[in-house]
């Protein structure tokens, strides 16, 4: 069994996560870690007995590499993720990169462009829709079970105190619920969108979306920076004319609802055997991907592509737009 040789780069509790989830997979195998940061690259170095680089060069210069985790920071989560991705692509290395792709467009488009231009494989750690109650809820919409689409409606909350930019919680948080939307629904065309603050706090904490699809069905967006996650933290909902589906916390349960009849059908994560956790979504993805370069798909193919988390990002510019200007925003 072939088995991807793979580098992390970027080693806070994200970075790590990665790392220690490569290490356990059977067909990966984690063979160097990257950080500017000398404490942070020791650290992880000597806990997974591999080898350490403080530049991603002097990595790709060292060691064989056929993919990279890019688990960088930065501001709004994401301003760190251009030069470890494109020393990448430069080198010939596929990349899974930390969502959000960047908080500024024209590096998403540039990293976007590079990895086209390469022939390379990019993924975003798109996440929350690598789950079985997600990949079931595909299956329905492909099958037709929902029928021609009239709204989806999403919710994310969770506690995050940190005081970012003023976009902070849209930027970073809502790569995920964007997705999921899309992964659903296709295309997002136009979006008006409000925010607001929570008591102290200076970025807009909480904001509510409103979207107009492609397909001409409309949708419905809230999230939150505001909210303690001791209780579910995601819900989905996708209706049409011929029936509707609703994903209750991220994997824990689906149900299909169809139009006219009162029997539902429901898949409910099982207790022994299913999803254990959060950290299981990023299980799930990490082994969607590198599954992805063993078959050898076209980079156009891979699933939560770079091109997925280029079209979120575009999205939820247009928000800003709409909130800085009070007016519905086509998304460019």
């Amino acid at each position: 069994m072939k088995r991807q040789r793979v580098g992390v780069i970027g080693l806070g509790p994200i970075g790590n996560r990665h790392a220690d989830i490569y290490r356990e997979m059977k067909d990966a195998e984690l063979v160097a870690v990257c950080d500017i940061d000398h404490a942070r690259a020791d650290a992880t170095a000597a806990r997974l007995g591999v080898p350490k680089f403080y530049s991603v060069k002097e990595m790709i210069s060292n060691v064989k590499l056929d993919m990279v985790s890019v688990a960088t920071g930065g501001q709004e989560y994401g301003s760190d993720h251009f030069e470890p991705t494109m020393e990448a692509f430069e080198a010939g290395i596929h990349v899974l990169g930390e969502k959000p792709i960047s908080n500024d467009i024209p590096m998403a488009e540039n990293m976007v462009a590079k990895a086209k231009e390469k022939g390379l494989c990019y993924g975003i750690n798109l996440n929350h829709r690598f789950t079985p109650a997600a990949r079931l809820a595909k299956k329905w919409v492909d099958e037709g079970r929902i029928g021609h689409q009239l709204f989806i409606n999403v919710s994310m909350w969770i506690m995050n105190p940190r005081e970012s930019s003023p976009w902070f919680q849209i930027k970073a948080l809502h790569p995920h619920t964007v997705d999921i939307m899309r992964y659903f629904g296709g295309d997002i065309e136009a979006v008006q969108c409000f925010a607001t603050k929570a008591p102290g706090r200076k970025i807009w904490s909480t904001a509510q979306f409103n979207m107009r699809f492609a397909s001409g069905a409309v949708g419905h967006l809230c999230g939150s920076y505001d909210i303690e996650r001791g209780h579910p933290m995601e819900r989905t909902e996708v209706a049409g004319v011929k029936g509707r589906f609703v994903i209750e916390d991220i994997f824990r349960e689906v149900t299909l609802y169809p139009a006219g009849n009162l029997e539902k059908t429901v898949y409910t994560n099982p207790l022994f055997g299913g999803m254990r956790d959060f950290d299981d979504t990023f299980r799930n993805r990490f082994g969607r991907f590198v599954g992805q370069l063993n078959e050898g798909v076209r980079p156009e193919e891979i699933d939560g592509s770079g091109a997925d988390g280029l079209a979120a990002q575009r999205v939820l510019a247009a928000a800003i737009r709409s909130i800085e200007t009070e007016s519905v925003v086509r998304v460019g």
